[in-house]
């Protein structure tokens, strides 16, 4: 699903991620339908603090973005880009059935009362999932529809970024679909991907491979890094770089466990974490309630110690440290290195997949 696209021949793509605290890219070759790594980069700024908007800029971004793809030796211009979850309206609706003219006329109808905007502002996508409501002819009546549009002004901005680096874009998608290739892959469980990023923090629920429910809060990894700051007295790069480390964080924890300092530091997050709970399980369907199977931490902040096991504990659901490599081939002597960048990376190798599958 992409909010534009063009047919591709088998190749390498790259998937591009241009994110508050940096750009990732990723090159991936299709080789007989599994993805293989080429190369990738990143360039992250000197100062996360500040929230950047590459559109601002297009030509800057677009010459650091050229500079990357030379210098980590990308071999295609074929890429595909994200768009931020926050910016991208989402939601899953349900229209009368019909044939394809009147499923589009349904679809713009709810469209137009949905999006608080001109639809001549908007690129819309939409993708029908399946029939809805009861059994028998109910069910052939109804159709489920995930819906989803950006202001074009800002699809047009991420479009010159990409070309202004001399890259061909074939298709622009949100984060959030990036994610599920990555992440989630063929898992048909209900996933709740938490994606900490450094100025925001973004929930998606997945239910087989759809997202479901999207949400998007203004607390991320700076927010953490500046509660420790303020708290222990000590400049900002120093708690950076102590949020990572276990031994680090155990000094404030004599007896070891890392709970209380965890809820602290994440208090808003965990907030919207149980909020976005009772809000998807609050739902029934067919009878049976909702139920979240899994949780997916990723970002650049998901490294902080024990995270997994605390989320784990704290609602009762098992929590993992997503993967975004475990789709994709590559050299085993990178093994390390990619394990450590590996939370920052679900975007842009989710990106590149897209058309590998």
């Amino acid at each position: 699903m992409g909010l534009f696209s063009k047919k591709t021949s088998k190749q390498s793509f790259i998937g591009v991620d241009l994110g508050m605290s940096g750009i990732k890219i990723v090159e991936l070759l299709n080789e007989k339908g599994r993805a293989r790594l080429v190369t990738y980069a990143y360039a992250d700024y000197p100062d996360v603090r500040t929230e950047r908007n590459y559109t601002e800029s297009t030509g800057a971004s677009g010459e650091l973005l050229k500079r990357m793809l030379s210098q980590s030796k990308t071999t295609t211009k074929k890429a595909i880009g994200a768009l931020p979850i926050s910016a991208v309206f989402s939601s899953i609706i349900s229209v009368p059935g019909g044939n394809e003219k009147d499923l589009k006329e349904a679809i713009n109808w709810q469209a137009k009362k949905l999006i608080p905007m001109p639809l001549e502002e908007i690129s819309l996508d939409s993708k029908v999932l399946d029939g809805a409501g009861g059994g028998g002819e109910e069910k052939k009546k109804v159709t489920r529809v995930l819906l989803t549009g950006a202001p074009t002004s800002l699809v047009t901005k991420y479009v010159e970024i990409l070309t202004n680096a001399s890259l061909e874009p074939i298709a622009l998608e949100t984060e959030a679909f990036a994610q599920i290739r990555s992440l989630v892959g063929k898992d048909r469980s209900t996933v709740m991907i938490v994606d900490i990023g450094a100025i925001r923090t973004n929930l998606t629920v997945v239910e087989k491979g759809i997202p479901f429910l999207s949400r998007s809060i203004a607390s991320g990894g700076v927010a953490i890094t500046t509660t420790i700051a303020s708290t222990l007295g000590i400049p900002f790069e120093q708690a950076e770089t102590m949020k990572r480390d276990i031994k680090s964080m155990q000094a404030f924890a004599p007896t070891g466990d890392l709970s209380p300092i965890l809820q602290t530091l994440l208090k808003p997050i965990l907030d919207e974490i149980k909020y976005s709970f009772n809000l998807y399980q609050g739902q029934t369907e067919g009878g049976v309630q909702k139920r979240i199977e899994k949780i997916i931490v990723t970002g650049g902040s998901a490294m902080l110690p024990r995270l997994p096991e605390f989320l784990t504990g704290l609602m009762n659901v098992n929590t993992y440290l997503g993967d975004p490599w475990a789709r994709v081939v590559y050299p085993e002597d990178l093994r390390p290195v990619l394990e450590d960048i590996g939370s920052r990376f679900a975007v842009a190798v989710g990106c590149a997949m897209r058309d590998i599958e």
